[in-house]
């Protein structure tokens, strides 16, 4: 069986639809966050990346995060566009298609990728980004208590979520 390239996958209809639709909530769900002082903010849009990721793989899903940030920002600006975030976004879709893509969805293979996730986008991505953009500090006892405090929350989503798709059959391992 031949390989796919990137472009001939996302030439397929369904394939296209699917990664639009992700798009398209992700942008939605921007819209649905709760902001904690200035640079603080807890919200879900991280979530149809992350199926996105799952579903079609790093790259594609990873190039989805990225058309979801600038198109978030397009939809919604706020203050200037700022090309960290977009390759925050980029790699929330690159790495659960890692780690999740055509492989069994387990409590352990989730957890780890939201750890990972947790890790790399809101303990280091995310206050580099805002240390460059404002002067924040790099190191801030709120953005860790926030990361303690998300992390069960959105293992619970990306497990429940995942975990449906794959059950029901909606993810074909062999189709993508």
């Amino acid at each position: 069986m031949r390989k796919e390239s990137i472009m001939e996958t996302l030439k397929q209809p369904r394939v296209l639809t699917g990664v639009a639709m992700f798009v398209a909530l992700n942008v939605i769900l921007n819209y649905f966050n709760i902001m904690i002082g200035s640079t603080l903010r807890i919200g879900i849009s991280f979530l149809p990346i992350a199926v996105c990721g799952m579903l079609y793989g790093p790259v594609i899903g990873g190039i989805a995060g990225a058309l979801g940030d600038v198109v978030g920002f397009i939809t919604k600006p706020i203050g200037y566009y700022f090309i960290g975030f977009t390759i925050s976004a980029f790699v929330v879709g690159f790495l659960f298609g890692l780690l999740l893509h055509r492989k069994p969805i387990t409590l352990v293979r989730v957890a780890g990728a939201v750890l990972l996730y947790t890790i790399i986008i809101s303990l280091i991505l995310s206050p580099i980004w805002l240390f460059m953009m404002y002067g924040s500090p790099l190191f801030a006892i709120p953005r860790v208590y926030k990361a303690i405090l998300q992390y069960p929350i959105n293992l619970v989503m990306v497990y429940t979520v995942t975990k449906f798709l794959s059950h029901y059959h909606i993810v074909n391992y062999h189709s993508y």
